[in-house]
C-alpha cells in the first residue's frame, strides 16, 4: 500500500566504502541491506524481489565482483571502468546499459560527471563517476511508496533519470538570473571588462551543458522504443515525461545561448558607439584648437612688410576675429552633436 513505511529486516552489512547502497527489495515491500557476496544467493532465494546496488567511483575489484554477481557483459564493465562515455543506451543480452551525464554546481562552476546504470530483470546497478549528487533521496522516496517499488527495477531507473534531468533545471534558472543581472551592466554608462568575461564564461558553460543534454534526449527516446521486456509498459509513460523535461532543458539552453550571443554583440556595439562618440568629441575640440593655431602661426612668421600690423586696433580685431571663428565652430559642432 502506497505511503506505508518499508519493513527493514536486518542492519546494513559491511561493504567497501564505494558501495553507497546494496539493498534487496521484496515483493511485499520488505527491504534488506545485503553485502555484495550474497547478491546472487538472495536473488535465488526470492524469485520475485530485486536488488538495487549503488556505487560511487568503485575500484576494479568491486566492479569485477558485481560483474560476477549480475553476469554483466565485459564490454559494459570496461566502459564503466574507464568512464568518459557519451550518453547512450546499449543492450547486452538480458540487460540494458545506460550512460547519462550529470551536473553539479561546485564553487559557482558547473562540474560534470557520469552515471552508468545496468538494468536487468531483477536488478539495478548504478555507478556514479565525478560530480554527481547522491541518489539517496530518490531511494528514500521510493522506499516510502511500496506501489512504486512494485513496478520493479525499471521504475527505479526512471527515478534516477528523472533526478538527473531535474537537476539541470535549477542550473538553467541560475544562468537566466545571471544573464538578467549582466544585462543591466551591459547598458550601464561605463564599460566593464568583467561583464564581457562573465558573458563569455556563461556561454562556454552552456555549450558544455548542451553537449551533455542534447544526446540525452536521443538516449531517452531509444530507451522508450527498446523492445526488451526489461522496461515495464507503465514505466514507458514515465520515461516519456523525463524526455519532455530533457527537451525543455535543451530548449532553455538554446534560448540562453542565443541571448548570450546577442548580449555579446550588443555589448560590442555599445562599446564601438561609445568609442565613436569619444573620437567625435576629440575631433571637434581639435578643430576648435586648429583655428587659433592657424592664425597665430600665420602671424608668427618673420615678415617685415605686413600691412595689417600697422593698424592701431589690429591686435584687438585679430583677437575678436579668432574668438568669433571659435564660437561659430563650437555652435556648429554643438548643433551636430559632436560636443
Amino acid at each position: 500500500m502506497a505511503g506505508m513505511e518499508p519493513v527493514i529486516t536486518s542492519p546494513a552489512p559491511a561493504n567497501p566504502a564505494c558501495v553507497i547502497n546494496c539493498t534487496w527489495y521484496g515483493e511485499d515491500g520488505a527491504l534488506r541491506a545485503i553485502d555484495l557476496d550474497s547478491i546472487s544467493d538472495v536473488l535465488q532465494e526470492d524469485s520475485k524481489g530485486f536488488v538495487w546496488v549503488g556505487l560511487y567511483e568503485p575500484s576494479d575489484a568491486v566492479l569485477d565482483k558485481v560483474q560476477e554477481e549480475f553476469n554483466l557483459h565485459p564490454l559494459a564493465i570496461e566502459d564503466t571502468r574507464k568512464a568518459h562515455q557519451r550518453p547512450k543506451i546499449e543492450t547486452y543480452g538480458n540487460s540494458l546499459f545506460v550512460v547519462v551525464h550529470t551536473a553539479q554546481v561546485v564553487d559557482e562552476r558547473i562540474r560534470y560527471g557520469e552515471t552508468h546504470a545496468f538494468l536487468g530483470p531483477r536488478f539495478l546497478l548504478t555507478v556514479r563517476h565525478g560530480a554527481s549528487l547522491s541518489y539517496a533521496p530518490v531511494r528514500a522516496r521510493l522506499e516510502r511508496e511500496r506501489g512504486l517499488l512494485s513496478m520493479g527495477p525499471s521504475f527505479c531507473l526512471y527515478a534516477v533519470l528523472d533526478a538527473v534531468v531535474d537537476n539541470y533545471l535549477p542550473i538553467t534558472d541560475s544562468f537566466r538570473d545571471t544573464l538578467d543581472t549582466l544585462e543591466k551592466d551591459i547598458f550601464a554608462e561605463t564599460y566593464k571588462r568583467r561583464t564581457v568575461i562573465r558573458l563569455y564564461e556563461l556561454k562556454r558553460e552552456l555549450n558544455k551543458m548542451r553537449l551533455a543534454v542534447a544526446p540525452l534526449q536521443d538516449a531517452l527516446a531509444q530507451l522508450q522504443r527498446n523492445q526488451a521486456q526489461l522496461i515495464n509498459e507503465e514505466v514507458r509513460l514515465y520515461l516519456r515525461d523525463v524526455q519532455d523535461h530533457a527537451a525543455r532543458v535543451n530548449d532553455a539552453i538554446d534560448t540562453l545561448r542565443e541571448m548570450l550571443g546577442t548580449a555579446l554583440s550588443v555589448n560590442l556595439s555599445l562599446v564601438t558607439l561609445a568609442q565613436g562618440e569619444t573620437v567625435k568629441q576629440l575631433g571637434a575640440w581639435a578643430a576648435l584648437l586648429a583655428a587659433p593655431t592657424l592664425v597665430t602661426s600665420w602671424y608668427g612668421m618673420n615678415f617685415t612688410h605686413m600691412p595689417e600690423l600697422a593698424g592701431r586696433f589690429a591686435y584687438p580685431l585679430l583677437m575678436i576675429g579668432v574668438g568669433a571663428v571659435c564660437v561659430v565652430l563650437y555652435r556648429l559642432f554643438k548643433r551636430s552633436g559632436w560636443l
